[in-house]
């Protein structure tokens, strides 16, 4: 099979390494010309785990290949995969500019039958204009060759989206030809032979599901955070509350743990998308309402925290920060609670040292006052009046603790994400907050 992939994001370029690594032959098409003589040269625009390794071999055998052009390369295609960006617009919906303008390239260069699958993340209905361009830009050019469109929406985790990817707990493909689902089922083949699920369906709803997808992981996110703070006021503790509601196997114990609020590039923009869709026909998504309400209070839950534990005043305060991605095993900044944290931290007076194990090239992108970013996290401690953990690397939960306290001024933590033990921490000597634990009433 030949597939192109257009788009060399985060979702195109983790789909066309992994299509090509079961055989297939894939051409990654972007019309950054700077990107594509990266990837031509080795250099990958993002961080995902195994993801370099994959590129590399695969492109050195000619299975995948980089280029700017859909008209050089749409000869004998199978399939093409649309997975361009839809970013947020100013009204909080989906901007669809990128795709139709992929989908007018197609319409004008096509020479025979293809399936092309919105891979994107696009609202209800979105299938259908891409249709409708691609007919348009058609009938322009005096053409009419064959084609179906489908929609395939991904679930990749980042951090995890190689093995998403290769072992998926289900494939969502919604089309409405026989002819596009045999298409789409080869091109699955390799990755159900373990019995992986692929659920067939109809277009609108498989784009609505995508959306539904997400914005019930972040109603779950929302819910537990909220119950978190209600614990910390009664004397609860919100890791225990997760231990004794997710064994409910009504409930389950995936995304209960309470934090610093949801960031990165899916479930923001998808939250707000999906309740634009909702007031533009009429039935506003009140309960998403109040998710985002309450997550972008929960980003800056651990600030507060800190300026009430310094008595209001943080001027001239050394924090330190360990960890700026919005989630381990991903340089994504997009959203991230640490870009809203340091920025009140700078507008307060306070000095902030920084690490990341992997987002520091991105910072720049997202972070425009003075922090100073560190080469490890022990610099960052030194002369540290509280130490805030933003994001749980691996390499984070188990430190020095002896030379965390010898580096630090004030052995103050605040945890974040709940990784660490209050009592053994307390035991050496530090101050400990963290996400929903509360004082405990005496009974």
């Amino acid at each position: 099979m030949k597939i192109i992939v257009v788009g060399t994001g985060y979702v195109g370029l983790v789909t066309g390494a992994c299509l090509s690594d079961v055989g297939v032959e894939v051409v990654c098409v972007d019309v950054d010309q700077q990107k594509i003589e990266n990837l031509n040269r080795g250099i990958l625009p993002i961080y995902e785990p195994g993801l370099e390794e994959i590129v590399h071999r695969n492109a050195q055998k000619g299975r995948l290949t980089f280029t700017t052009s859909i008209k050089e390369n749409i000869a004998e295609t199978d399939a093409i995969f649309i997975a361009v960006g839809t970013p947020e617009g100013e009204d909080g919906s989906a901007d669809l500019k990128y795709v139709i303008a992929v989908a007018d390239e197609i319409g004008t260069y096509l020479e025979d039958y293809a399936v092309i699958i919105t891979k994107s993340t696009v609202p209800v209905g979105s299938s259908l204009k891409v249709k409708e361009a691609i007919a348009d830009s058609m009938k322009r050019n005096g053409k009419s060759i064959p084609f179906d469109v489908a929609s395939n929406p991904e679930f990749l985790k980042e951090g995890a989206a190689i093995s998403d990817f290769m072992s998926p707990d289900r494939i969502v493909v919604g089309v409405n030809s026989e002819r596009a689902g045999k298409v789409i089922e080869q091109i699955y083949k390799p990755f159900l032979l373990n019995g992986y699920r692929m659920i067939f369906m109809d277009i609108p709803s498989a784009e609505m599901t995508k959306y539904a997808a997400n914005a019930m992981l972040a109603t779950r996110i929302s819910f537990m955070n909220d119950i978190a703070n209600l614990c910390e006021i009664l004397g609860a503790d919100i890791n225990q509350v997760r231990n004794g509601i997710g064994s409910d196997p009504r409930i389950g114990n995936k995304f209960l743990y309470a934090g610093i609020g949801y960031g990165g590039a899916c479930f923001p923009k998808d939250v707000k998308a999906l309740m634009k869709t909702g007031a533009d026909n009429g039935h506003p998504l009140r309960m998403l309402e109040v998710v985002e309400e309450v997550n972008n209070r929960q980003k800056l839950v651990l600030f507060h925290k800190l300026k009430n534990l310094m008595k209001g005043d943080l001027k001239d305060k050394k924090i330190a920060i360990w960890g700026l991605s919005f989630k381990p095993q991903t340089d994504d900044m997009r959203e991230a609670p640490s870009i809203l944290i340091i920025n009140e931290l700078i507008k307060e007076g306070a000095k902030v040292n920084a690490y990341d194990p992997v987002a520091i090239k991105e910072v720049h992108r997202y972070i425009t006052v003075p922090v100073n970013y560190t080469d490890d996290e022990y610099t960052a401690l030194e002369g540290a009046d509280a130490l805030l953990l933003l994001t749980e690397w691996r390499e984070f939960r188990l430190p020095d603790w002896g030379k965390v306290k010898e580096l630090m001024t004030n052995p103050l933590i605040l945890d974040g994400r709940n990784i660490y033990n209050e009592k053994e921490l307390e035991s050496l000597g530090f101050e400990y907050h963290c996400i929903g634990v509360g004082k405990a009433m005496k009974i």
